[in-house]
């Protein structure tokens, strides 16, 4: 009877496994900090619908036809609005139109007015699902704007985005060139040059000026804004807006981003590239030149994940660019394209370290291992991508069976010695000093590490770890179908639910569903051994009533979290799960025999025992300690 109570460490074991339960439960609920975040994110839209109302106004009061060249009266009275600019507007250039350049993979809208792209699209891919017949579109509709805060020698402030600039087109060789130039004069200008090259995302961007020195103001650097408002592209707006932050590029070399709360700010130095990142596609600016400092702003725009949401993030940066001899002269570079690593990769600027694969040893096992095998399955023997993520996972998987099979013989030999251990156990109840001591003794003799067991467990935690971050990144999966999956990218809906279950969702993906249950059998098949081969010590939960409630805890969260999660990896897991459970069947019928194990073990206890590690040294040095500690508080 008295072992079938609840002792306090199993109550405690208990209360443990719960309160992280609750914990993940309530960790998305809004704290005080978010809900100041959201009133000023509201703020920040009212401000900006306000200027924008304002921006409406100011530039209804330009010139929308253009005035005849020459016209000194006219020329004098946009002077008073204008300044050095006016010349500008006096040009055929002076009105709404718009020039369009595109290459095989992208085309690209600029507008006189602001001499920005106001459209970028990308051929070849469709947003939601395959088959939608929408095209992918980063820019449109007035999502992002391009502005330089002009500061002129007669004490004006000018916005670039508010003035019009005259577009000249031309073919060098095979590249499209498409020079915008706000003019103050015939020969003094503020230029943006776009370089489109034939089948490529990459577009050369430079912004240079000519003669300017008597019209701005050189004592300060012209600040740049660039504003981008993200637009939803796949199935799932949360998995999408989980994915879509702000990366950069600073102090030679380092990457970093700027958070993924409800609203963040940042200011770094030495930009060399900014990069607005969403789940699958992103759009960068690099430039040769470093920013001195650049002001980074994120706004989360989802409100409610589970309704169908048109934005994601919104994106602003300032960037300072310096006068050099009174003119401006910055060489930039703009990527549309996919966040795709392996293309990005080829462009040699970092690019493909804006792709989350993980820091550390799960960066290095993601770009060493899971990348280049991945992508030898998929691209270079074609296979499709679903049979390509099983053949994955095998190889992955035999590989670790080595470690597999450690971990399993550990646990074995730890079963065979606790008959040993439990007579120890009742020989020196009243000692635990002296059972601690006698335990090592006899792990020692037996030539048995208690520890083997972990250390094999411990080496598969950063290729699981790694696969979390792999399968959200891999662009080969979107749009690729597999069963009854029609998205690997995204969730396997199945059933589409008339209601919402908090933290599972509005429906019900099945290869989750699959995992947790290999997991569930999994687990259950490997419980009996590890509570069989790991005695209850002194003072320690008891584990076995722990795994218990593990067994049933462990699918739960696999069903509950990966329900919104891409199908790849759910995909993965299920077939991992699958694979552990036949190799360990395997070695345990038919490699590993208990009856030799047992035989050594006791042909070991004959032998003298062995000098003990330093491990063991160490670990019964601080057994002892923690001993003499607990005797000085009885004492006390």
């Amino acid at each position: 009877m008295e072992e079938k109570k609840l002792d306090l460490n199993s109550i405690i074991g208990f209360v443990l496994i719960f309160g992280i339960l609750i914990w993940i439960m309530y960790q998305n609920q809004p704290s005080e900090k978010e809900i100041a975040a959201e009133k000023a994110k509201k703020e920040l839209v009212a401000k900006q619908e306000a200027q924008a109302k304002a921006d409406k106004a100011k530039t209804a009061a330009l010139p929308a036809v253009a005035v005849t060249p020459g016209d000194t009266l006219q020329l004098a009275q946009l002077q008073k609005t204008l300044g050095g600019f006016a010349y500008s507007a006096t040009l055929p250039s002076a009105k709404e139109s718009f020039t369009t350049i595109e290459n095989e993979k992208l085309r690209l809208k600029i507008a006189n007015k602001g001499g920005y792209i106001v459209e970028a699209t990308l051929k070849g891919f469709e947003k939601f699902r395959k088959g939608s017949g929408q095209l992918v579109e980063l820019i449109k509709n007035n999502n992002s704007n391009l502005n330089l805060q002009l500061l002129t020698t007669d004490n004006r402030t000018l916005n670039s985005k508010d003035l019009f600039f005259e577009p000249t087109l031309e073919k060098v060789g095979a590249d499209q060139v498409l020079s915008m130039r706000l003019k103050a004069g015939a020969n003094e200008f503020l230029e943006y040059k776009y370089i489109l090259k034939p089948n490529d995302y990459l577009v050369g961007f430079d912004i240079r000026s000519q003669g300017l020195n008597r019209v701005l103001n050189a004592a300060k650097p012209l600040d740049l804004q660039w504003d981008l408002k993200t637009y939803r592209n796949e199935k799932s707006v949360s998995y999408e807006n989980r994915y879509a932050e702000i990366y950069y590029e600073h102090e030679d070399g380092k990457i970093n981003y700027a958070g993924l709360g409800k609203h963040e700010e940042e200011t770094v130095e030495k930009v060399s590239f900014i990069a607005y990142k969403q789940h699958f596609f992103t759009s960068i600016l690099v430039t040769d030149k470093p920013f001195t400092t650049t002001k980074l702003e994120s706004v989360n725009l989802v409100n409610d994940e589970k309704i169908d949401t048109v934005f994601t993030k919104q994106f602003k940066a300032n960037v300072p660019l310096a006068f050099s001899n009174g003119e401006i002269d910055y060489k930039m570079q703009w990527y549309f394209g996919p966040a795709d690593y392996k293309l990005l990769k080829t462009y040699d600027k970092n690019f493909q370290k804006i792709i989350p694969l993980g820091w550390g040893i799960f960066g290095w096992i993601n770009k060493l291992i899971f990348v280049p095998l991945f992508g030898f399955l998929s691209s270079t023997l074609g296979l499709s991508l679903g049979i390509a993520i099983i053949i994955f996972t095998i190889i992955i998987k035999l590989a670790m069976s080595p470690i597999t099979y450690k971990s399993f013989l550990s646990q074995a030999k730890m079963k065979v010695l606790r008959p040993d251990i439990a007579e120890l156990g009742e020989k020196f109840k009243k000692d635990p000093m002296k059972k601690q001591q006698e335990t090592m003794k006899l792990y020692n003799k037996a030539g048995v590490n208690p520890m083997a067991g972990c250390i094999p467990a411990l080496i598969q935690l950063p290729f699981m770890y790694a696969s979390f971050q792999f399968f959200p990144a891999a662009f080969e999966l979107r749009q690729k179908g597999f069963l009854w999956a029609d998205d690997l990218s995204s969730f396997d809906s199945v059933v589409k639910l008339p209601f919402n279950i908090p933290l599972y969702g509005d429906h019900i993906s099945l290869f989750p569903i699959l995992a947790a249950i290999a997991i569930f059998f999994y687990m259950k098949m490997t419980s009996g051994d590890q509570q069989m081969a790991a005695p209850q010590q002194e003072g320690m939960p008891d584990m076995a009533k722990m795994m218990k409630i593990m067994i049933y805890v462990s699918p739960l969260m696999m069903l509950i979290f990966f329900n919104s999660y891409g199908a790849g990896l759910s995909l993965y897991n299920f077939i991992s799960n699958l694979i552990t459970i036949g190799i360990m069947f395997v070695i345990k019928n038919y490699i590993v025999d208990s009856e030799k194990i047992h035989a050594q073990i006791q042909e070991n206890k004959q032998r003298e025992p062995k000098k003990p590690s330093k491990f063991q040294q160490r670990l019964q040095e601080v057994m002892e300690q923690q001993e003499a500690a607990k005797a000085q508080n009885k004492k006390k």
